[in-house]
């Protein structure tokens, strides 16, 4: 699943999701080059390193956003205001799982975090398949077939798996703080000291 959209797409959609709704005064008819100043300023962008953009450049992608209907433009009284449409809201999910890696603690804080699924094989091999890649892929060890360990906290990072995969009802989380054969863990994520 690969979202196709350029970095400034990717960081503009990423801003409307975190603030939600964004309103611009309706002074002028160059409504789009002042929402493209606001994200400019909110968003340090680098085309070629000197941390210039193209502010009509921007404005351009946000006419496409709306036109695509990823985002919603709309004149209310005196200001233009942009939001994420349903359709927007699925590609930043997109955006977020192509990037999506855990963060390592500073000092694990000895938990482990157990994912166990129980796919049902009739109805979504390829969304069971999918999920071990993506675990695989993001660092979690295999310690049984459908059962996959990681030392740090993983919540969110699941949760959303699970949202994209559509396969909550079939995915649980356990933190624990002893496995049994632990070694093998402290090895593989070169916790020795610890």
């Amino acid at each position: 699943m690969k979202a196709r959209y350029g970095e400034i797409t990717k960081d503009t959609l990423l801003i409307l999701a975190v603030v939600g709704i964004l309103a611009i005064a309706a002074t002028s008819p160059f409504f789009l080059i002042n929402i493209a100043r606001w994200l400019i300023k909110h968003k340090k962008y680098s085309k070629n390193g000197s941390g210039d953009i193209d502010e009509a450049g921007l404005a351009k992608s946000l006419g496409g956003l709306n036109k695509n209907k990823i985002i919603i433009i709309k004149k209310q009284k005196d200001k233009f205001t942009v939001r994420l449409t349903e359709k927007g809201k699925k590609i930043v999910k997109e955006i977020l799982f192509d990037g999506m890696s855990i963060e390592k603690q500073k000092i694990w804080d000895k938990k482990w975090r157990i994912v166990i699924f129980d796919i049902p094989e009739r109805k979504r091999r390829h969304m069971r398949d999918a999920m071990r890649h993506k675990l695989q892929t993001i660092g979690f060890y295999q310690l049984q077939k459908s059962v996959w360990v990681h030392p740090y906290p993983c919540e969110k990072e699941i949760q959303l798996l699970c949202e994209v995969f559509k396969i909550n009802p079939f995915v649980n989380i356990i933190t624990a703080e002893k496995i049994y054969n632990g070694d093998i863990l402290l090895k593989h994520f070169k916790l020795y000291r610890y």
